[in-house]
């Protein structure tokens, strides 16, 4: 069984700063892609960005430059650096991990954290 736990969610004024974590665990072979998607209320959940277990980044326009992900392999986590946080950041944030058990690779999901940004 695998899991993706997150932390790091919080309430923060606008401009201010939040760190999110996220860990894997479980029967784990290999951790492809890692990354944080987010959904606010009455929107589609999208992407923010991710990472490969290379180091190669993506991010989407809206959080260029003011977000950084990064991910420890060796502990099988990913972080999400945001700084700059806007009002319209506020969503529920959620950690995702293609990961290897077993012989197949599927797509896990975190069970989300709250990042609330007030003006």
């Amino acid at each position: 069984q695998v899991q993706l736990v997150e932390s790091g969610g919080d309430l923060v004024h606008a401009g201010g700063s939040l760190r999110l974590s996220c860990a894997a665990s479980g029967s784990i072979f290999r951790v492809n892609v890692m990354g944080w998607y987010r959904q606010a209320p009455g929107k589609q959940r999208e992407l923010v960005a991710t990472i490969t277990s290379g180091g190669t980044t993506k991010y989407d326009d809206s959080v260029k430059g003011r977000f950084t992900i990064s991910r420890d392999n060796a502990k099988n986590a990913v972080y999400l650096q945001m700084n700059s946080l806007k009002p319209e950041d506020t969503a529920v944030y959620y950690c995702n991990a293609r990961i290897v058990a077993a012989l197949y690779e599927n797509n896990y999901w975190g069970q989300g954290t709250q990042v609330t940004v007030s003006s």
